[in-house]
């Protein structure tokens, strides 16, 4: 089964090997990882992936996200910038007029993210950002060689990108939602020690970090509501893959040559 990387100061660093298909193939290891930011990694941390073969590292982050705190790449890796959004969606900034309503309203959060999910899968920045991900995923046919994509927890759009490439590779629907909501069990420590230093007001306080862990975490109605729209809007998830991010039945074929065993 998927791998947590032993990192000093990565967090959500998974590797995806290990994954079965439906047809009995296996996810290799050493060739694909999810993860979160890379921005605060130990020089041990960044050791530890050259030696782990990261050779690709896809950054789904907007360019303020990207500019606060920039990957921390190992030398011969090659750093691929591909915004899923040009401001980050899944979180509340100062100037977003909606965080006023993380104070009163119990549900702002939660609604804040079906509107992220929604606009993951109709956005034309993110079809680009996930099509990016998909060349370089078939750029990496050599052994021992990974590529690693993320955003800044590891979770949503990182999430999706997880959802679409183990869909092309024939994983079953359970481990596809299993994966996506692992993000809960590696986040939560770290995610409970930022929100055990903030300075709260006295004022709506409980109201606001049940809104910051809707924020902070990964829900069964969040990919819900993703897929809901692709059904909506294209017919099926599958269908999504092939005519909105272009991928080929060649390129499905590619990628299950470079990811899985025994192919």
């Amino acid at each position: 089964m998927p791998v947590l990387l032993p990192l000093e100061q990565g967090v959500n660093f998974r590797d995806l090997g290990g994954y079965r298909t439906k047809d009995g193939h296996q996810i290799k290891a050493n060739k694909v990882i999810r993860a979160a930011s890379l921005g605060n990694l130990s020089p041990k941390d960044v050791n530890f992936l050259a030696e782990y073969g990261l050779r690709h590292d896809v950054d789904f982050r907007s360019s303020e996200e990207q500019e606060n705190a920039p990957d921390k790449v190992p030398t011969g890796a090659t750093y691929h910038f591909a915004p899923v959004f040009p401001e980050d969606e899944t979180k509340s900034t100062a100037k977003d007029q909606r965080a006023k309503q993380f104070f009163t309203d119990p549900q702002a959060g939660f609604n804040n993210m079906l509107r992220a999910y929604h606009d993951i899968v109709l956005a034309d920045s993110a079809k680009k950002a996930y099509r990016h991900f998909f060349d370089v995923l078939l750029e990496n046919s050599d052994e021992g060689r990974s590529v690693l994509f993320h955003c800044s927890a590891g979770k949503d759009r990182t999430g999706m990108g997880a959802v679409y490439l183990l869909t092309a590779l024939g994983v079953d629907e359970a481990t596809i939602r299993r994966d996506y909501l692992a993000s809960n069990k590696y986040l939560a420590p770290s995610q409970e020690k930022q929100l055990a230093k903030r300075q709260l007001p006295k004022t709506g306080q409980e109201i606001y970090l049940t809104n910051l862990r809707a924020l902070g975490s990964v829900n069964d109605t969040y990919l819900e509501t993703a897929l809901h729209v692709m059904q909506r809007e294209y017919g099926s998830l599958e269908n999504y893959l092939h005519n909105e991010l272009a991928l080929t039945k060649s390129q499905v074929a590619d990628l299950k040559k470079i990811y899985l065993d025994r192919v």
